[in-house]
């Protein structure tokens, strides 16, 4: 049996407090840039990258975003409510692992997405289950350096050895990588993970114990979009560019 994922999970259930007002008329993955909601942007890297089957939470105003996924004919969606219970990023996947099977799969952020320039020869989903090996990983991650993310406000996530194994960064004198909300875990790691809303962070503290999470460098250039002057800068960004949201055109693997 293949050890490559082909389901997916997108963490589309948080309030969106720091995109206010926007989000009190609309849930923060419905958001939109670039001319479309937030959330079609992981969905169609999804799609293009072969991945037929995708999990998706939603607690604050579930009702949109459920009609908006009702409308797209692909990839495949399927519900994980939270509505009477906000689970946070790692409770969210512990409820939502009978969707999401026994295999490893994809987890994709519903605020960051990626812009890949036309000559890109694998695509970052590709790449990254490409690298994905269940011998050594728990988690596999995909790393960017500041300069190749807008809209990041953060002082930096993990430092990478030789081997491209994780650790957290501990204000040390090499530059620290960012985790820009791309990876793909095994199930295991959340083998008697805590009852009810607890971050996924405590997952990769987990696997970081065991030597077993590891990232490997993004391409292209990574948005993640907080607040409603992120938007502007996201757009400007993709303009200023050339680009064109998108996560090129080859399967995984």
């Amino acid at each position: 049996m293949s050890t490559k994922p082909d389901t997916a999970m997108i963490l589309a259930a948080g309030l969106g407090m720091r995109m206010r007002p926007l989000t009190d008329r609309m849930p923060k993955p419905m958001v939109p840039v670039g001319g479309k909601p937030m959330i079609d942007y992981a969905l169609d890297s999804l799609h293009t990258a072969g991945i037929g089957r995708v999990v998706v939470n939603v607690h604050h105003m579930a009702d949109k975003v459920i009609d908006h996924l009702a409308r797209r004919s692909e990839p495949e969606t399927v519900i994980s409510d939270e509505t009477n219970r906000l689970l946070d990023s790692g409770g969210g996947i512990v409820k939502a692992l009978p969707l999401l099977g026994e295999k490893p799969f994809f987890i994709l952020n519903a605020d960051t997405f990626w812009c890949e320039q036309e000559a890109t020869h694998r695509s970052n989903l590709s790449a990254l289950a490409a690298a994905w090996n269940p011998q050594t990983m728990d988690i596999l991650i995909m790393t960017t350096a500041f300069d190749q993310i807008v809209g990041y406000d953060g002082n930096g996530d993990f430092l990478s050895d030789e081997t491209g194994r994780l650790r957290r960064f501990d204000q040390g004198t090499k530059p620290p990588l960012v985790y820009p909300g791309v990876a793909i875990l095994h199930p295991a790691i959340f083998d008697d993970a805590p009852e009810g809303p607890f971050s996924l962070n405590a997952c990769f503290d987990r696997a970081i114990a065991r030597k077993r999470l590891h990232g490997i460098p993004a391409s292209g250039l990574w948005l993640t979009v907080g607040t409603p002057e992120a938007i502007d800068e996201a757009e400007a960004a993709m303009h200023s560019g050339g680009l064109d949201a998108r996560t090129g055109t080859d399967a995984v693997p």
